[in-house]
């Protein structure tokens, strides 16, 4: 029981505040940068249901991460760590492919840097 509140609990939690996160930022703040973005490359923004839970099973992937991340470095670097392998590594790519609209990093950057630092923070506090 012990191994389970301090393994699955601070994995759901930021799991949960990930996918809260990246749902409050792409569909309220920054949703007319993706649609205008994807309408001038002739495309329709995905935003179908399916669309969504892979984006949450992004996010449980996402904590996985972390968690084992934080096993073996500070809060700090484990933050560092996951933000470039979840986001940086994510924009790299989606740029490449010229589906990032790269006017949303102004925004996306620090919110991203916050939901990964609050993210790891909640796996560091939980899972001691």
């Amino acid at each position: 029981m012990n191994n389970l509140k301090h393994t699955v609990l601070p994995i759901f939690l930021a799991t949960l505040w990930i996918s809260v996160s990246e749902f409050v930022r792409n569909e309220f703040l920054l949703k007319n940068y993706w649609i205008d973005h994807y309408e001038k490359l002739g495309l329709v923004f995905p935003s179908e249901p399916i669309n969504g839970a892979i984006w949450g099973l992004w996010s449980l992937c996402f904590a996985l991460g972390i968690y084992v991340i934080a096993k073996k470095f500070s809060l700090l670097q484990t933050a560092a760590i996951a933000w470039s392998m979840g986001f940086l590594l994510m924009w790299l790519v989606t740029g490449n492919m010229s589906v990032l609209p790269f006017g949303i990093l102004v925004y996306a950057v620090p919110l991203s840097i916050l939901e990964t630092f609050l993210a790891t923070f909640i796996i560091k506090k939980l899972s001691k």
